[in-house]
């Protein structure tokens, strides 16, 4: 296939051997399939930064580090340098969070390059060596989506001992291969003490992970461990062993079962939106 632009320099440098095919696309990445250093992978490549929705960005870049003052300026004015800024600490984050998460014992995609825009990562694959599929692509049983269920929410806890919220979990960017999830898609996670949305985000993460799986298993759609995991990381005894029962003492009972249902529709509206977009990129 023709070598994409942002892919030329990687492989005149040797860096990429091949450009097989396309992955996918969305609105701020597109996705192949390389040979590179004797191996499959894929290359993430992120898109120009005036593709993407800046103020979207606003909120999940709260209590981000940044270089220097200067650059702290540029980006708070949104001037164009400061944009470029912005975009670059868009990209590095998610690099960041994928050699944290992974020392951690999230299952991530393994890194290997980050270079001009471009993300050289590991191919998740399928028992048969295929990309494995998203989750939302699965049919599963009530068994399968409570064990799916499980691993991600210790996933979730491990990302939160780590300092990390995801803010944008969900089916379409959870790929599944013959041991279990795979979390993909990480530049907008958040840094949890020092971003003020952090509890509003893993609140919304753990809604998205509880409205898919309840589908196939009923049982998840009255549970509350957003309310729980956050009640714990505050207190400050949260850890990867934290024991959770999925209800936070705390809550009205009444009060829970609206609010899980508001979750529920917002996160069904919210996937339904992140699915058009992507056919329509």
């Amino acid at each position: 296939m023709k070598i994409p632009k942002r892919l030329e320099p990687l492989v005149r440098d040797g860096l990429v051997d091949e450009v097989i095919r396309p992955l996918r696309s969305g609105k701020e990445a597109a996705v192949y399939v390389v040979h590179a250093d004797g191996a499959v992978r894929c290359a993430k490549v992120y898109k120009e930064a005036n593709q993407r929705g800046f103020h979207k960005q606003v909120l999940y870049s709260e209590g981000r580090k940044v270089r220097n003052s200067r650059q702290a300026r540029a980006m708070a004015k949104g001037s164009r340098y400061g944009r470029q800024q912005q975009e670059d600490v868009w990209q590095n984050t998610e690099v960041d969070a994928l050699y944290r998460l992974a020392a951690a014992g999230v299952r991530v995609p393994k890194p290997h390059l980050y270079v001009e825009g471009v993300l050289l990562m590991e191919l998740v694959t399928d028992d048969e060596g295929n990309a494995a599929p998203r989750l939302n692509d699965l049919d599963l049983t009530g068994e399968q989506a409570l064990k799916y269920h499980a691993i991600l929410i210790k996933d979730v806890v491990r990302m939160l001992c780590s300092g990390l919220v995801h803010g944008d979990l969900s089916e379409f960017n959870i790929l599944v291969d013959q041991y279990g999830p795979v979390i993909i898609d990480l530049p907008q996670a958040v840094d949890a003490a020092a971003n003020n949305n952090a509890a509003r985000m893993l609140e919304r993460d753990v809604g998205n992970l509880a409205a898919y799986f309840g589908q196939f298993a009923p049982e998840l759609l009255s549970t509350s461990y957003a309310k729980e995991i956050w009640y714990i990381y505050e207190s400050g005894a949260l850890t990867p062993e934290s024991r959770l029962t999925g209800h936070f003492k705390g809550a009205n009972k009444e009060a829970d079962i609206e609010g899980i249902m508001r979750e529920i529709n917002d996160a069904r509206e919210d996937a339904i939106r992140r699915r058009q977009g992507r056919e329509d990129a």
